[in-house]
């Protein structure tokens, strides 16, 4: 599951669960990465992302924008994507030949 459904589905539990009726929701996930570090060019250069970008448009009727932004907020805090990209987590390679 890529990180933009995965927040969008997050978003829309925890709405569900506070009651709230969302009348809009879009959630749009962007990276910025340098092509020198994923094709080896450059040793210094990361292969990954250099920086992520998270940009939710929501909305509900009688509904204040504290508590949508709160919403989106926990969905934020408890998405297992961003989590692992906010903290170094062991990552282990298994190759199977043949």
């Amino acid at each position: 599951m890529n990180s933009r459904s995965e927040d969008t589905a997050a978003i829309a539990m925890r709405a569900a669960e506070k009651g709230v009726s969302l009348s809009l929701l879009e959630v749009d996930v962007d990276s910025e990465s340098a092509d020198r570090g994923l094709l080896g060019i450059v040793k210094d250069t990361p292969a990954g992302p250099l920086a992520l970008r998270t940009v939710v448009r929501i909305a509900a009727h009688d509904t204040e924008k504290s508590i949508l932004r709160d919403i989106v907020e926990w969905a934020d805090e408890h998405s297992p994507v961003d989590d692992a990209v906010r903290r170094a987590v062991p990552v282990e390679l298994t190759v199977v030949v043949g």
